[in-house]
């Protein structure tokens, strides 16, 4: 909300442009709403799960309860599976399945290679039927929460082939990343000693992370980010 000094001095406007500053942070928030519930809340709920003193297969589970209703809602109601919640019900699945045969470390060290691996194998699943799963991710930051951009966005993943194949190429990207960093820990994990292995680990996926972030970065936003700049042009010109 503008300050009263701020509205004494802003020019007399319509009623639309006077409300256009507000449009691109609400349009924001509501590309990132399934980000925040299908990812983030479930992430949240299990950290302070754990920090109220919960086990970590009490946290796991109770934090995949928001998801696995939302999972089930869409496949009933909307005759959809929703994607992201879907996913986040698989990975703590596995997570649970691998606490409870981990009396091995260096089976505890091949959990975090099996969540990545599931996400990496769902993000490149998705990229090759078309239908990439970091788009809904991507967007946001992309288009800013402006409504041209948003607009472009939209237009160009209709009716783009060049625009649909970088979509494709972030997606697969990443999930590369994500499945080559899987089958690197879960080498080591059996041929480096348990204790270099934990802090090796770490190194591994950051190492991973800053790979896919610099090579998706290249191949896949960059191009976008261009195609919608001159979209977005192009669509004020008409008009």
């Amino acid at each position: 909300m503008s300050s009263p000094a701020a509205t004494l001095n802003a020019p007399v406007v319509d009623a639309p442009a006077a409300a256009a500053p507000i449009a691109p942070r609400k349009a924001l928030v509501d590309s990132l709403k399934p980000l925040l519930v299908d990812v983030g809340l479930p992430l949240a709920s299990y950290y302070v799960l754990k920090a109220a003193g919960l086990g970590t297969f009490g946290a796991l589970a109770w934090s995949s309860v928001v998801p696995a209703v939302r999972t089930l809602w869409g496949a009933v109601r909307e005759r959809r599976l929703n994607g992201l919640a879907a996913l986040m019900v698989s990975v703590n699945a596995i997570s649970l399945l691998l606490g409870l045969v981990a009396g091995d470390p260096r089976v505890m060290l091949l959990k975090d290679s099996a969540v990545s691996s599931t996400i990496g194998l769902a993000f490149l699943v998705t990229a090759l039927r078309g239908r990439p799963m970091l788009s809904a991710g991507l967007r946001p930051w992309l288009t800013r929460g402006e409504a041209a951009k948003t607009a472009a966005w939209q237009r160009l993943s209709a009716g783009s082939p060049s625009f649909r194949r970088a979509e494709t190429r972030f997606s697969a990207v990443w999930g590369l990343a994500l499945l080559t960093e899987c089958a690197v820990r879960a080498v080591g994990a059996y041929t480096v000693p348990v204790e270099t292995m934990v802090w090796a680990g770490t190194v591994i996926m950051i190492v991973s992370m800053v790979l896919a972030f610099l090579v998706s970065g290249r191949v896949a936003v960059a191009p976008m980010e261009r195609m919608i700049e001159a979209e977005t042009e192009a669509g004020a010109t008409e008009r």
